[in-house]
């Protein structure tokens, strides 16, 4: 990790910290199905220009479709869908927060199920504390039902089993540039929520609403979705996933910071506890901070 890559770290994580609050400004004026789909139609429209200025070509054909027809599914509409439905009531930070348990339920599919990854008694300590912290962050919702319910906190983390599910069902495309794989799996999700999204749509109508909703949807396709997929598999080339996989840390604390700073939300105790158990939890999974003693030793 040189200096290069921290910024790319750290930009990244910016970004997507803001694509919480895009949504939660968003979604108070588009219905959750018409904003996950006019996120990823609008990326994926910016990929398959980025695509065709590479020189790459994207097969069409139903046999390369059906793969990232069950990428998109499980990568962008589903945990999609899910963390706008679940914003529509409870904070951005809260939301970022539950959506960080990501890597505990990868770990659980990818490691414990599938058996695809090392398992390690370190790894099982952070999945007990980064449960333990999601035990106290969903214990505030009993006590403060009308501004966290406890519904939209399970859909929140409904949507990260879902990203959970998709970091396994990514292995296949291990032989695929990531640019293509990026399309790809935004390209189904679109064709995947076009007609839910116009069913469900409700009264909602692109006329009526706001020039402030429009410039968070936009902000969500093409700046949160598209460039930061981008920056996301630079970082992979460069980095490698353990490193890139630093963002998940950093997402969480700066939604938190974003969501007081510009729409004053706050986190009760409990929730800034489980929060903390989490974090744990997330370095434990990690297993980096384990081992600096034995560097530093060797070092010495």
């Amino acid at each position: 990790m040189n200096a290069k890559n921290w910024a790319l770290l750290c930009i990244l994580s910016l970004i997507w910290a803001g694509a919480f609050l895009f949504a939660k400004v968003a979604v108070s004026e588009i219905q959750p199905l018409m904003l996950a789909f006019l996120r990823v139609a609008s990326a994926a429209a910016v990929l398959h220009i980025a695509l065709y200025m590479t020189g790459h070509r994207f097969n069409w054909s139903l046999s390369a479709m059906v793969p990232f027809l069950v990428m998109g599914l499980l990568n962008n509409a589903v945990p999609f869908s899910l963390l706008f439905w679940g914003q529509t009531q409870i904070a951005a930070g809260l939301a970022a927060i539950l959506n960080a348990t990501t890597p505990i339920f990868a770990f659980l599919i990818a490691g414990v199920w599938q058996k695809q990854e090392a398992i390690a008694l370190h790894r099982f300590l952070g999945v007990f504390a980064g449960f333990a912290g999601v035990a106290l962050i969903l214990s505030s919702g009993f006590s403060d039902l009308e501004s966290s319910p406890v519904w939209a906190q399970i859909a929140c983390l409904g949507a990260a089993v879902s990203y959970g599910l998709a970091a396994a069902y990514a292995k296949r495309f291990k032989g695929t540039p990531p640019i293509v794989s990026a399309t790809g799996q935004l390209t189904g999700s679109t064709v995947l929520l076009l007609v839910p999204a116009i069913v469900f749509a409700g009264s909602w109508s692109p006329i009526t609403t706001s020039a402030v909703a429009w410039a968070n949807v936009i902000a969500l396709g093409v700046v949160a979705t598209a460039a930061a997929y981008l920056i996301y598999f630079r970082l992979l080339a460069q980095a490698g996933a353990t490193n890139a996989a630093l963002v998940t840390l950093l997402i969480p604390a700066n939604t938190v910071l974003f969501g007081y700073l510009l729409l004053g939300e706050k986190l009760v105790a409990v929730q800034i506890a489980g929060f903390t158990c989490l974090l744990l939890g997330l370095l434990l999974l990690d297993g980096r901070v384990l081992r600096l003693p034995a560097i530093q030793k060797r070092k010495v």
